[in-house]
């Protein structure tokens, strides 16, 4: 029980680094109902601008800000300039522009920053939390940050003006059209609330995987299995589908004898596939139905 118990523990920890992601894909699919490929780099593009700021002297909370700031404004250009004209483009048409802008982010990040592993600080530290050898104080400052960007969404979406806005733009486009909400700006806000916290995502990452342009890959497809697992349409199911991956991936390579690293991502694709097969909705989204 004591193992199990810690496996449980450090689960919880790793499932931090996957829930941000998700949130973060959730946002972008609430918005315009497709995934983002890109959605990793982007957030690996804006955790450079934080390190870059901090090699010019900006404290780290400062580089905190000003970086999500930068996010928010790069994912509504993003949208405006790129996928504003795909609007009514066939879905692979959409697939092409992320796939495209994948490989434009990473490779500016390459040779802006080049490809070589960088040190990202830390300011919670990475000494042991409350004694325990299982989570650090970084990681538990990253649960901490997760589930106050959950908390703040919540409160943004159910009792703002804007919120509310945003969500019958997403739910149901053109009656919100009707009553004077304009849509498009609507997908363009999500857009870059998207960034923004996808770049809070690489900010808490950095210290764990180290920084460089490739540090997001693995981790957008366990954020794709977090999102697809907790639910699409539910930002609450993202963040609880990124602890239960941590949790299941930890528990599997425990107790499943010849399960080491190597099949750990297969094992995020493997449980993609299962869920869109058992429940295609997640647990905890919301079947979506259309009349005809």
């Amino acid at each position: 029980m004591e193992l199990f118990a810690n496996q449980i523990l450090a689960g919880i920890a790793t499932g931090a680094i996957y829930a941000c992601m998700a949130l973060a894909v959730v946002m972008i699919y609430q918005a315009i109902d497709h995934l983002n490929f890109a959605q990793g780099e982007m957030a690996m593009f804006s955790t450079f601008v934080s390190w870059q700021l901090m090699q010019w002297g900006v404290p780290y909370w400062g580089a905190f800000v000003l970086t999500v700031a930068f996010s928010f404004a790069a994912g509504i250009a993003i949208e405006r300039l790129l996928f504003k004209p795909l609007a009514k483009a066939p879905v692979l048409t959409n697939v092409a522009g992320f796939i495209a802008l994948y490989a434009i982010i990473n490779s500016v990040a390459g040779l802006i920053w080049d490809f070589t592993i960088k040190q990202y600080p830390t300011p919670f530290g990475s000494s042991p939390f409350l004694g325990s050898q299982l989570i650090s104080t970084h990681q538990a400052g990253m649960i901490g940050i997760t589930l106050l960007m959950l908390l703040l969404l919540f409160f943004f979406f159910r009792f703002t003006r804007v919120g509310l806005a945003m969500r019958a733009a997403a739910s149901l486009p053109e009656s919100a059209r009707l009553v004077g909400i304009n849509t498009s700006w609507m997908i363009a806000l999500g857009w870059g609330m998207a960034a923004a916290i996808g770049s809070v995502a690489g900010m808490m990452i950095a210290p764990v995987v180290f920084l460089e342009p490739n540090m997001m890959l693995g981790v957008l497809i366990y954020g794709f299995a977090a999102a697809v697992l907790g639910g699409l349409s539910s930002p609450f199911g993202a963040v609880m589908g990124g602890f239960l991956v941590g949790i299941f991936e930890n528990l599997v390579g425990t107790y499943i004898p010849g399960v080491g690293n190597e099949l750990k991502l297969p094992i995020a694709l493997a449980l993609i596939i299962i869920v869109l097969v058992v429940k295609p909705a997640g647990l905890f989204g919301r079947a979506i139905v259309k009349r005809v």
